[in-house]
């Protein structure tokens, strides 16, 4: 079975990550990760402007880094301070990127906001999917509540977007409100359910999702709209291998296995696991 994986944040080698719980996020040491897990192929998002050490363009930076390479998928990132959201979308398409990475909490952005629409507005025009962190992380709750994000699925009818994590253990019921309800909308948009940090119930307790949860994820959502993560570089080599197995033991069916882990990411975005990288 061929795995495409979502969710893999890419740092430079002059990140300052040494205060972090891993030792290198680089496109080198993603690479390593996947052939040790099995992974075919992986969404790469660029390193968030809001570390405050990204002095370069970290979009810019993430296309040199996975330039013909057909393993990598790139997503960019927004620098909210910036502003000149319709410019900014347009230099992520430019680049051949397939999506975009939000992290309301901790680019401090609510998910109403002003800015947050300009961003999903211009994406749902350039065909972008965007990635959406959920869940506690140690912000201010009201601004990123789960059902927040059905107001983008109306405002919005044409843009696809996941749901990371499912909003977690505390706010599962309402991503899957979210998730099921999309479904009924108009638009050729969908919400996807991230399933990423949530079959590790030790050093990520907040997001831990139990089987019994997915099963009714699946059951009630439907298999079309789950997607399989990494967390990379949080999440190294043994807890990602835990998360495959998981999965793979899950008793859901192979065809279902088959989605999650790369069949749905492959089609939300339109390209093949096995294909001419998009970055021509």
């Amino acid at each position: 079975m061929e795995i495409f994986a979502n969710h893999a944040h890419i740092f430079s080698k002059s990140s300052k990550i040494e205060n972090f719980s891993f030792k290198g996020g680089t496109v080198g040491d993603l690479r390593k990760t996947m052939d040790e897990c099995g992974i075919n192929k992986c969404v790469c998002f660029a390193e968030f402007f809001e570390w405050g050490w990204v002095d370069y363009d970290a979009n810019e930076y993430l296309y040199s880094e996975i330039k013909n390479k057909n393993e990598f998928v790139g997503f960019g990132v927004i620098n909210f301070a910036k502003k000149y959201f319709k410019e900014q979308v347009q230099k992520i398409t430019d680049l051949g990127f397939k999506g975009i990475k939000i992290h309301p909490q901790f680019q401090q952005i609510r998910v109403d906001s002003f800015e947050a629409y300009q961003v999903c507005e211009q994406a749902e025009k350039a065909g972008l999917f965007l990635s959406f962190h959920t869940g506690i992380h140690g912000s201010r709750i009201s601004d990123s509540r789960l059902l927040m994000f059905d107001e983008i699925s109306y405002r919005f009818p044409g843009l696809s977007y996941s749901l990371e994590h499912v909003g977690g253990h505390a706010f599962f019921n309402e991503a899957l409100a979210v998730i099921a309800n999309r479904k009924w909308l108009r638009g050729e948009g969908r919400a996807y359910a991230g399933l990423t940090s949530v079959f590790d119930n030790d050093l990520n307790r907040l997001w831990y999702l139990d089987e019994n949860k997915i099963k009714d994820l699946l059951h009630l959502a439907g298999e079309d709209l789950c997607i399989f993560g990494l967390d990379f570089p949080w999440n190294g080599v043994d807890k990602i291998k835990n998360a495959l197995d998981s999965i793979k033991q899950m008793d859901v069916g192979e065809e279902a296995k088959r989605k999650i882990l790369g069949g749905n990411l492959e089609q939300a975005l339109n390209v093949a696991t096995r294909s001419e990288n998009n970055f021509g």
